[in-house]
């Protein structure tokens, strides 16, 4: 009998470890040793259902609030649609929008008439012509560029309440192959701008505290303490970004608000010395003064101009995370703000134009030097504040042109991070990283921000005209085809004026940025041709093709199982179908025998909590398509995620019941022996491919090896993942058959 007993033990040890009855017991209780997660009996925590009650009532309070004002009549009626369509204002948003929209825009003042002034020689040059031509161009600039451009037209043009020119490329790229080209240029001028942003508007607001009589003495005797400053601020910058840019936007947005109050009021205290200044709000003057003989800086005046509207393509890559109804409401104030201020520092220039004291002042602001010593204390402390909100609104913008980027796979997968409330609300800690990195390393090469405003402007001019030929094309197809040629004539003519102008700027330190352009844009060609190239090769199989063998691989008792259960991750989420890089990694060299095999896709959702999961069983009990459906929100535990769906599949008789009586580091005893598998691909080396391919495929693997790995986003490196590389077939040259010799 006990012979009869250890026969039937041994077989079942063979197939794969498991018995019934007490010997299917477990050995160890292996949860006392190890701290594994596992799922909850609830579908929400405690803070998130506090949360979802808390959204529950301030909807609530905001249908209340509708309800009575569509009491009122036709305002309260427009009210309520207002409100319940895509332009919805929130006065928390809207405080929200000026701290993670308008920093850039707002640092404008600081600079521009700065080096409006050294263009033209110093003070002693800006008479009345050369001051109204300047305001004029200004004023003009910023209500074409910025407000009739990108918030009257590019912001109505969204894909799904984002912005930005990925997200308008995703609109219109079934009109054209072509369009490619323009979308990713922009983009990588955008990119290439957001790493410049940081050290130029931080650098240039720190070295302003050199103007003040009290520390003068500290920062002559300290020549690197400026720099030391700036790399502290950047490095605290970048470090709080995990934290969301809701949370950093309140209390950014409050700062904006009295900076901005701050600069008009500024503004209107020197334009009560002169007020005719408001006579540039004639064109005349700015065009006048353009081609006039007494324009020392000739085009290249309109570069300093361009500087004005720095942040107006921050801005509409931000309509995602603010909403667009908040810009619309909180833009007038702005654009009246910084409006009062360059016709302030204008008056202060005809007022002193003359003045000798000022002939060889060297560095003149005409910013700071409108106000009194004691202002100029409380100036330079908003404007460093200004500085570090500037950069906050290209770093939040760069994380959303990455996100749309690798929606249209022309950048890696990377793991995205949602800190806040709303999905707009994104963080990719690879992004920051590089962004990082890369603006300590323009600190290092530059110094400070004179140096640095000479690469700072020409990329973005380069976005501007990208976004007007995309807006173009969707004018064409959607509106009107002669507004569109209108658009993009004004429009193109505008910013290529800017892009020449802010060509001048090229052997000064522009040559860095175009460098940096360049690389980011190769980085974006070589993937989207790697993934062309993988997808031209990518096949799937239909149950008829896949289920016979694997019926009789799971059923053949000669070959020993692999794993109780394998699981491939897989970026297909069509659950009818089976990629054939799994089916050839479970019969690569041994076959992978299996008492199930799952094949495992993850989706995430708009919703923040959302835990649902699909199966898709194909009638088998050993083949699972899963899909995940997790919130932006919800951690992507994977492991602990699946050992929920196997006990689920148990319960329902859907998977045969598994038990394992060893100790496993998932402390599971209901549940086999689990091996993940990642498989990635390479390309053989007798491919038929072009030395571009080729080289597009190496760059593409190489970029996907230093940006990170799904192992890591999903928790899987405790338990052992099995990374495979399966051959990319490409059509392959044929070689010439070997002759045989006799020796």
């Amino acid at each position: 009998m006990m012979k009869n007993t250890n026969e039937r033990n041994v077989r079942k040890r063979k197939q794969g470890g498991h018995t019934d009855g007490a010997d299917g017991e477990a050995l160890l209780r292996a949860d006392r040793f190890t701290n594994v997660p596992k799922v909850s009996h609830s579908s929400l925590t405690k803070e998130e259902r506090a949360e979802l009650v808390k959204q529950a009532e301030a909807e609530s309070r905001e249908a209340e609030k509708l309800a009575s004002a569509h009491e009122r009549g036709p305002v309260g009626r427009w009210w309520v649609r207002l409100q319940s369509g895509p332009n919805k204002i929130s006065l928390g948003m809207a405080i929200v929008a000026l701290g993670v929209v308008y920093g850039d825009i707002g640092t404008s003042p600081l600079y521009t008439m700065q080096t409006f002034l050294n263009g033209q020689g110093g003070l002693v040059n800006a008479n009345r012509e050369a001051v109204l031509g300047v305001l004029s161009l200004v004023f003009w600039s910023i209500t074409l560029i910025t407000t009739v451009k990108y918030v009257f037209i590019a912001m109505r043009i969204d894909n799904h309440g984002e912005g930005g020119i990925f997200a308008l490329y995703s609109l219109i790229r079934k009109y054209g192959r072509w369009l490619v080209f323009p979308a990713m240029l922009g983009g990588a001028a955008f990119l290439a701008d957001s790493v410049l942003t940081p050290a130029v508007s931080i650098s240039s607001a720190v070295e302003g505290l050199e103007t003040l009589p009290a520390l003068e003495g500290l920062f002559t005797q300290n020549k690197e303490l400026t720099l030391m400053i700036t790399v502290v601020i950047i490095v605290g910058l970048f470090c709080v970004q995990s934290h969301g840019t809701e949370s950093i936007g309140k209390v950014f947005g409050s700062v904006v608000m009295v900076w901005f109050t701050f600069l008009a009021v500024v503004g209107l205290v020197n334009l009560s010395q002169d007020w005719s200044v408001f006579a540039a709000l004639n064109p005349v003057y700015g065009v006048r003064f353009l081609f006039s003989p007494h324009n020392a800086a000739g085009i290249a005046v309109m570069g300093t101009v361009f500087l004005s509207t720095t942040g107006a393509e921050a801005l509409y890559s931000d309509m995602g995370h603010v909403g667009r109804g908040n810009i619309y409401f909180t833009w007038p104030f702005i654009k009246v703000a910084l409006v009062l201020c360059y016709f302030g520092q204008g008056a202060w220039m005809l007022n002193h134009w003359d003045d000798e004291a000022y002939d060889h002042l060297h560095g003149l602001n005409p910013f700071f030097e409108m106000m009194t010593p004691s202002v100029r204390c409380i100036a330079v402390v908003l404007s460093v504040t200004a500085g570090v909100i500037a950069s906050q609104a290209l770093i939040t913008g760069a994380f959303t042109m990455v996100s749309e980027a690798t929606r249209l796979d022309w950048m890696p997968h990377l793991q995205v991070r949602y800190p806040a409330r709303t999905r707009g609300q994104l963080y990719i800690p690879v992004v920051n990283i590089v962004l990082c990195v890369s603006t300590l390393a323009v600190l290092a090469l530059f110094r400070d921000s004179e140096h640095i405003s000479a690469a700072y402007g020409l990329a973005l001019t380069v976005t501007m005209i990208t976004t007007t030929v995309l807006l173009a094309v969707y004018i064409w197809h959607k509106v009107s085809k002669v507004w569109s040629m209108v658009f993009l004539v004004v429009f193109l003519a505008i910013q290529t004026m800017f892009f020449v102008a802010s060509m001048a700027k090229f052997l000064h330190g522009g040559w860095f940025t175009m460098l940096l352009t360049l690389a980011i844009l190769f980085v974006m060609v070589t993937w989207n041709d790697g993934t062309k190239i993988e997808r031209a090769q990518r096949r799937h199989m239909r149950p008829k093709d896949f289920l016979p063998t694997l019926d009789k691989l799971h059923g053949d008792n000669h070959i020993p199982f692999f794993a109780d259960n394998i699981v491939y991750l897989t970026s297909d989420s069509e659950m009818k179908r089976l990629d054939t890089d799994i089916f050839f990694s479970i019969f690569a060299d041994h076959p992978k025998r299996a008492r199930a095999w799952w094949a495992l896709s993850v989706e995430t959702t708009d919703q923040p909590f959302t835990r649902e999961y699909s199966v898709e069983s194909f009638g088998t009990d050993y083949l699972f398509r899963i899909k995940m459906r997790l919130g932006f929100k919800v951690s992507q535990s994977i492991p602990a995620y699946l050992h929920q769906i196997m006990h689920d599949l148990e319960h329902t008789g859907e998977l045969p019941q598994q038990k394992s009586i060893y100790p496993k580091v998932d402390a599971d005893p209901g549940i086999g022996t689990i091996k993940y598998v990642l498989v990635h691909k390479a390309l053989m080396p007798e491919s038929k491919v072009s030395r571009r391919g080729a080289l597009s495929l190496s760059v593409k693997y190489a970029i996907r090896h230093m940006a990170g790995s799904a192992v890591k986003w999903f928790g899987l490196a405790p338990y052992n993942p099995l990374i495979e590389v399966q051959p990319l077939f490409v059509p392959t040259n044929r070689p010439p058959k070997l002759k045989r010799t006799a020796e």
